[in-house]
């Protein structure tokens, strides 16, 4: 349980960080919270020669408002979005999302850049940010570009995040009037990962469904839009047999529904129908 030996450097900069992922390729790891870094590195699961730390870098930590998007940096940890008035006040799901990770050493160290790129299966921010269309800006030494959230997650703890690019900030657009949002999860007893979690932003005019995004996580490789259950339910009333009946359709299209010691696939899917039918019911009332 002891790393291997490895060079420490701590980055003042974007610009330095990434002339050190230029200089040092594929034996540089860069490190956030260090929740997922850190301990596979004990079990020699990864090896890095260098560890560039980007806890020094302010630009990449804060939560701002610009033209009808919140923008947070990188860095900014789960219990500053959790305890964000910002965040609580223009976009509830961040934060309640924020509030159900792990426990308080976790949220006190552990960022959103950090979790999204690393895309456990099992993560929480990944449903909360494809029920939000949020892009995600990242730089390198071509630029910077923008990535759509649904374009984001590509495998199992694969992004389109190149290697040699650094995630700078998340771009939350604000929804607009009566929207509503709400995350539920089951989580796995000890870690407190989501065995299912579902994100839920709806939009309701006298209780008539005008608009939907269901973001999952915990149930497949890659976290979704589950697209059948939006599409079925918008244009409806928000009745409890209309809610019932598209939660039904919370894993079609989704081959790869994740089976373990924790849960079976069927649990799972399950688990996915019934945790989008709380979701929207919450949401919705």
């Amino acid at each position: 349980m002891i790393p291997g030996s490895f060079e420490y450097i701590a980055p003042s900069s974007v610009d330095e960080a990434l002339a050190l992922l230029k200089e040092n390729g594929e034996s540089a790891k860069l490190l956030a919270g260090g929740h997922s870094l850190i301990p596979t590195m004990k079990l020699r699961l990864a090896e890095p020669e260098v560890i560039v730390d980007l806890n020094r870098i302010g630009a990449l930590k804060g939560i701002s408002e610009s033209s009808g998007t919140l923008i947070i940096g990188a860095l900014t940890t789960h219990y500053e979005l959790e305890t964000s008035d910002l965040a609580h006040r223009k976009i509830p799901l961040l934060a309640q999302t924020a509030a159900a990770i792990g426990d308080v050493q976790v949220r006190n160290k552990g960022t959103i850049g950090g979790s999204l790129a690393h895309a456990d299966p099992a993560a929480d921010w990944p449903a909360a940010i494809l029920a939000l269309d949020a892009e995600i800006k990242a730089v390198g030494q071509g630029g910077e570009r923008s990535i759509k959230a649904s374009d984001f997650f590509e495998d199992l703890y694969t992004t389109a995040i190149d290697p040699e690019e650094i995630i700078t900030e998340i771009h939350v657009p604000i929804p607009g009037a009566n929207t509503k949002g709400t995350y539920l999860k089951l989580p796995q007893i000890a870690s407190g990962f989501a065995l299912a979690g579902v994100a839920v932003i709806l939009t309701q005019v006298e209780n008539i469904c005008q608009n939907l995004a269901v973001g999952v996580t915990g149930v497949s490789s890659v976290p979704y839009r589950a697209a059948g259950v939006e599409s079925d339910l918008r244009g409806k009333a928000f009745s409890s047999d209309n809610i019932a009946a598209a939660a039904e359709k919370a894993v079609d299209g989704i081959d790869d529904v994740l089976e373990d010691i924790h849960a079976s696939e069927a649990y799972r899917k399950n688990l996915a129908k019934v945790y989008t039918r709380r979701a929207i019911e919450s949401a919705a009332s």
